[in-house]
């Protein structure tokens, strides 16, 4: 089993024909995700991914020819929330939005509208997600994965590639992999994914991976504390050394008022059980520490 993306993925992938899209279609492809449609409005008919792949004019019509269940969407910025929408008022159950610089009014928006479809919205300005051996939506690379049982959940892409590769040249497995983005405003936080995990039979540990602003960490690691107690589980904080009022890499990286820095996050996640990391390096031994086996 695994979380959001798996062997009954059908995705589309909305922005195909564009070099973003194709490029890491191609990628998708080749790590066996089963890409089933693509969507670019004005070029219904033709076919991507070396004639593989139909193009349609919209969602709807995608749906409706190819069972398309999950969406990764390579819209620029100006056209992603529409796409988002678009995606959730017609019925995709899963949305990966991989585009970053999408204002936040405008995913104040889209975010309400996949939220009244029922729908689940990952990102924006994420790296998607990985079930090792399964299938992987959005960009990470699948060369550094490894098929295990530590669910990996983390707001920024970079560090989860580099903890994931630590975990792997250790013989540390993944179960699925998360990448919920750096914005202010996404679809998916922390204690989701955790949630998620929990559900899941084949997830025997977590590693979490934030960084300062806001107060996602926090507020995850409340939850673990009383539903997860029992459960090896990790993280790693970045950003220790940021000053208050700068923003650091990710728009939702910043610290204001003494809120959302990395020593009230590493508190709360000590305090909720987790053994917190120094770098991402020393995870795979954290999870040991921690008392897992696999």
């Amino acid at each position: 089993m695994s979380v959001l993306v798996g062997p009954g993925t059908r995705l589309l992938v909305q922005g195909i024909t564009g070099r973003e899209g194709e490029f890491h279609s191609r990628a998708m492809q080749a790590y066996g995700t089963r890409i089933v449609a693509g969507v670019t409005p004005g070029k219904g008919g033709q076919q991507a991914l070396d004639g593989t792949v139909p193009v349609f004019d919209t969602v709807t019509e995608a749906i409706a020819q190819t069972g398309v269940n999950t969406s990764c969407i390579f819209v620029p910025a100006g056209g992603a929330p529409d796409a988002v929408m678009e995606a959730a008022a017609a019925g995709i159950s899963t949305i990966f939005c991989i585009t970053e610089g999408i204002p936040t009014l405008d995913m104040i928006a889209a975010v309400e509208v996949v939220r009244r479809a029922g729908a689940t919205l990952i990102g924006p300005n994420c790296p998607g997600a990985t079930s090792p051996g399964s299938a992987k939506v959005g960009i990470i690379p699948g060369s550094v994965h490894r098929e295990g049982r530590v669910g990996v959940v983390s707001r920024s892409g970079t560090l989860t590639y580099e903890a994931v590769q630590a975990m792997t040249d250790a013989g540390v497995g993944q179960s699925t992999c998360v990448g919920i983005g750096g914005d202010p405003i996404i679809g998916t936080t922390f204690l989701d994914v955790l949630q998620l995990f929990a559900a899941d039979p084949d997830t025997d540990a977590i590693v979490l991976i934030g960084e300062i602003g806001g107060a996602a960490e926090e507020t995850a690691a409340a939850w673990a504390a009383e539903h997860l107690a029992d459960v090896p589980k990790v993280a790693f904080i970045a950003g220790r050394t940021a000053p208050e009022g700068k923003r650091m890499g990710h728009a939702g990286a910043i610290i204001s008022g003494g809120a959302g820095t990395a020593a009230s996050k590493v508190e709360a996640l000590e305090a909720a059980g987790f053994r917190v990391a120094g770098s991402p390096t020393e995870l795979p031994g954290l999870l040991r520490d921690a008392g897992y086996r696999g």
